[in-house]
């Protein structure tokens, strides 16, 4: 599919790609750039503030030493 960039450095995203991507007028867009200097479009799914709440709170308190330790221990086994 091909777009055409305006004088103003505009877009039209054809539909087929808007339905794909699953993007709606306001959504936003990262264009990330590989070692060969080809580009991938991504939409921004998620803001922190849409994160929020994902995650319950611990039942009780985790310590900033237990915490530590599990940072330390990951992909460690025994």
């Amino acid at each position: 599919m091909v777009s055409t960039m305006t004088s103003k450095g505009q877009l039209t995203v054809p539909k087929k790609v808007r339905n794909r991507l699953k993007i709606h007028a306001g959504d936003k867009l990262e264009f990330l750039f590989d070692e060969s200097g080809n580009c991938r479009i991504v939409p921004v799914t998620s803001s922190m503030k849409q994160l929020k709440g994902i995650i319950p709170i611990p039942r009780r308190p985790v310590s900033l030493k237990a915490m530590q330790l599990a940072i330390e221990s990951r992909g460690k086994t025994g």
